[in-house]
């Protein structure tokens, strides 16, 4: 149940929830209460030009994702960790396992096993069933991995985990179980923060390898390179808003886990 209403509620606290539930009211209070009605679309529109504009979208996942730069060479380990919701299952007309947004996560460990930071790469990640049945994403995630050349024997897949808090935890057991003292931990660079709190409040010692970064300097000197690019960067664009709404996400994610006790 916690699962659901956690994916559920925070749907009503993002930008596009919340102008949907104003514009909602403004139809009903349209007749009788105009005045209302006015507040509520006034409310939606700003919600939607205020969260999509590039100025403000940007800063905010910039918050989040700088927290964990690498400003050294990254240090070996012994084992390279990787959090799930980086690939889709290979349903038709799918080939076979793709990569999605956050698909930078399997490249990324990839390229860190190859580098030689560490001998083993723990795949954590189950599959929600009412967000569509399909493999494990541990099982994609090794499907990637060994196409691309990684041995099957580098791999250990941890397919039960259903949010950040089960990967920490059954991770845990898999690193203790083989004696794993300190591991790699990569995931987007958003999500990192998060990720980041709870493994080390499993106690175990973790180093961020964040990758998959929206935002970056090159990015940043563009909102106001020019007056045109300025003017530009504040009207609305879907990207940006949901670029806020993933940031705003990981905030509201970090609360919760943060009363649950987890962080």
């Amino acid at each position: 149940m916690f699962l659901y209403l956690s994916k559920l509620l925070p749907l009503f606290f993002y930008p596009l929830g919340l102008a949907c539930v104003s514009l909602i009211v403004a139809l009903v209070t349209l007749w009788k209460r105009p005045r209302i009605a006015a507040i509520a679309i006034t409310l939606a529109l700003t919600l939607l030009v205020f969260c999509s504009n590039a100025w403000i979208a940007k800063s905010l996942v910039r918050s989040l994702e700088w927290q964990n730069l690498t400003t050294t060479e990254i240090p070996n380990a012994e084992a390279i960790v990787v959090l799930g919701g980086a690939t889709k299952s290979a349903f038709p007309p799918r080939p076979t396992v793709d990569l999605s947004e956050s698909g930078d996560r399997v490249i990324y460990a990839a390229q860190l096993y190859r580098q030689k930071k560490a001998p083993l790469i723990i795949l954590s990640g189950g599959r929600i069933d009412w967000r569509g049945s399909g493999s494990p994403e541990s099982a994609d995630m090794a499907t990637i991995l060994t196409s691309i050349g990684i041995p099957s024997q580098a791999i250990i897949q941890e397919p039960l985990s259903l949010n950040t808090y089960e990967n920490a935890v059954n991770v845990r057991k898999i690193i203790e179980a083989r004696g794993i003292k300190k591991v790699l931990l990569v995931t987007s660079a958003m999500h990192m923060p998060r990720s980041l709190k709870i493994f080390q409040r499993q106690g175990i010692n973790v180093m961020a390898a964040p990758t998959d970064f929206l935002v970056s300097e090159g990015e940043l000197q563009e909102l106001g390179s020019t007056p045109k690019a300025a003017i530009l960067n504040l009207l609305p664009d879907t990207d940006n808003l949901h670029q806020f709404t993933t940031a705003l996400k990981e905030y509201i994610g970090s609360f919760v886990y943060y009363l649950r006790g987890w962080l």
